[in-house]
Protein backbone atom coordinates (compact mmCIF):
# COMPACT_ATOMS: atom_id res chain seq x y z
CA UNK A 1 0.00 0.00 0.00
CA UNK A 2 0.93 3.65 -0.60
CA UNK A 3 -0.45 6.67 1.00
CA UNK A 4 -0.53 9.44 -1.01
CA UNK A 5 -2.47 12.20 0.76
CA UNK A 6 -5.02 13.35 4.02
CA UNK A 7 -8.06 13.42 2.62
CA UNK A 8 -9.60 14.55 6.11
CA UNK A 9 -9.08 14.92 10.00
CA UNK A 10 -11.41 15.27 13.11
CA UNK A 11 -11.46 17.78 15.62
CA UNK A 12 -13.21 16.89 18.92
CA UNK A 13 -14.44 20.18 19.87
CA UNK A 14 -16.92 21.65 22.96
CA UNK A 15 -18.75 24.34 21.04
CA UNK A 16 -19.65 23.37 17.57
CA UNK A 17 -21.04 26.88 16.72
CA UNK A 18 -17.91 29.18 17.93
CA UNK A 19 -15.98 26.38 16.45
CA UNK A 20 -17.39 27.04 12.93
CA UNK A 21 -17.31 30.49 12.90
CA UNK A 22 -13.76 30.55 14.00
CA UNK A 23 -12.67 28.48 11.28
CA UNK A 24 -14.45 30.03 8.52
CA UNK A 25 -14.06 33.61 10.16
CA UNK A 26 -10.58 33.62 10.26
CA UNK A 27 -9.27 30.79 7.38
CA UNK A 28 -11.86 31.05 5.33
CA UNK A 29 -13.19 27.47 5.52
CA UNK A 30 -16.61 26.53 4.61
CA UNK A 31 -18.97 24.98 6.59
CA UNK A 32 -20.30 21.50 5.19
CA UNK A 33 -23.54 19.42 6.48
CA UNK A 34 -23.06 15.94 6.03
CA UNK A 35 -24.65 12.13 6.79
CA UNK A 36 -27.37 13.23 9.41
CA UNK A 37 -26.27 16.43 10.24
CA UNK A 38 -22.48 15.83 11.10
CA UNK A 39 -20.30 19.00 10.17
CA UNK A 40 -16.94 19.34 8.37
CA UNK A 41 -14.70 22.54 7.45
CA UNK A 42 -14.18 22.14 4.16
CA UNK A 43 -11.17 23.87 2.35
CA UNK A 44 -9.06 22.85 -1.04
CA UNK A 45 -9.11 18.81 -1.02
CA UNK A 46 -9.44 18.23 2.56
CA UNK A 47 -11.74 18.90 4.96
CA UNK A 48 -11.80 18.84 8.67
CA UNK A 49 -14.60 16.86 10.46
CA UNK A 50 -16.09 17.79 14.00
CA UNK A 51 -17.27 15.63 16.71
CA UNK A 52 -18.86 17.65 19.81
CA UNK A 53 -16.91 16.71 22.90
CA UNK A 54 -19.07 13.46 25.11
CA UNK A 55 -20.85 13.11 21.52
CA UNK A 56 -18.53 11.96 19.10
CA UNK A 57 -19.16 9.81 16.02
CA UNK A 58 -17.93 6.03 16.47
CA UNK A 59 -15.56 4.96 15.31
CA UNK A 60 -13.47 7.47 17.46
CA UNK A 61 -10.29 8.17 19.01
CA UNK A 62 -9.31 5.74 22.01
CA UNK A 63 -9.32 9.27 23.90
CA UNK A 64 -10.92 12.22 22.15
CA UNK A 65 -10.48 15.61 23.52
CA UNK A 66 -10.54 18.97 22.76
CA UNK A 67 -7.55 21.43 22.34
CA UNK A 68 -5.30 18.01 21.83
CA UNK A 69 -3.94 18.84 18.24
CA UNK A 70 -1.47 20.57 16.68
CA UNK A 71 -2.50 21.58 12.99
CA UNK A 72 -0.50 22.93 10.42
CA UNK A 73 -1.86 24.28 7.54
CA UNK A 74 -0.42 25.71 4.34
CA UNK A 75 -1.64 29.13 2.32
CA UNK A 76 -0.76 30.22 -0.94
CA UNK A 77 -0.42 33.59 0.60
CA UNK A 78 2.79 35.54 2.01
CA UNK A 79 2.96 34.61 5.35
CA UNK A 80 2.91 38.59 6.23
CA UNK A 81 -0.38 38.81 4.81
CA UNK A 82 -2.08 36.29 6.20
CA UNK A 83 -0.31 37.22 9.70
CA UNK A 84 -2.31 40.24 9.26
CA UNK A 85 -5.33 38.79 8.75
CA UNK A 86 -5.09 36.88 11.95
CA UNK A 87 -3.96 39.67 14.02
CA UNK A 88 -7.01 41.35 12.30
CA UNK A 89 -9.11 39.09 13.84
CA UNK A 90 -8.65 40.07 17.21
CA UNK A 91 -6.16 36.66 17.72
CA UNK A 92 -3.19 36.55 19.28
CA UNK A 93 0.03 35.24 17.75
CA UNK A 94 2.05 33.07 19.99
CA UNK A 95 5.09 32.46 17.47
CA UNK A 96 6.78 33.30 14.31
CA UNK A 97 7.57 33.62 11.81
CA UNK A 98 9.95 30.99 11.86
CA UNK A 99 11.52 28.50 9.73
CA UNK A 100 10.49 25.28 9.69
CA UNK A 101 11.07 22.02 7.29
CA UNK A 102 7.47 21.22 5.91
CA UNK A 103 6.62 17.85 3.78
CA UNK A 104 7.50 19.77 0.82
CA UNK A 105 10.95 21.55 2.17
CA UNK A 106 11.70 24.98 3.35
CA UNK A 107 8.73 27.34 4.95
CA UNK A 108 7.98 29.66 7.05
CA UNK A 109 5.14 29.98 10.05
CA UNK A 110 3.59 31.23 12.35
CA UNK A 111 1.48 30.12 15.14
CA UNK A 112 -1.90 30.61 17.08
CA UNK A 113 -4.62 28.96 18.74
CA UNK A 114 -8.45 27.95 18.09
CA UNK A 115 -11.31 28.55 20.77
CA UNK A 116 -10.48 25.21 22.24
CA UNK A 117 -6.81 25.51 22.13
CA UNK A 118 -5.40 23.75 19.24
CA UNK A 119 -2.61 24.91 17.93
CA UNK A 120 -2.65 26.24 14.65
CA UNK A 121 0.12 26.57 12.83
CA UNK A 122 -0.04 28.84 9.42
CA UNK A 123 3.06 27.62 6.91
CA UNK A 124 4.28 29.49 3.60
CA UNK A 125 6.80 27.85 0.93
CA UNK A 126 6.53 31.19 -0.89
CA UNK A 127 9.07 32.82 1.48
CA UNK A 128 8.31 36.55 2.67
CA UNK A 129 9.27 38.37 5.77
Amino acid sequence: MKITAIDHIVLTVTDMDRTVEFYCRTLGMQKEVFSNGRVALRFGQQKINLHHAGHEFEPKAKTPQPGSADLCLVTAALLEDAMAEIRACGIPIEEGPVDRAGAGGPMRSFYFRDPDGNLIEIASYRGSI
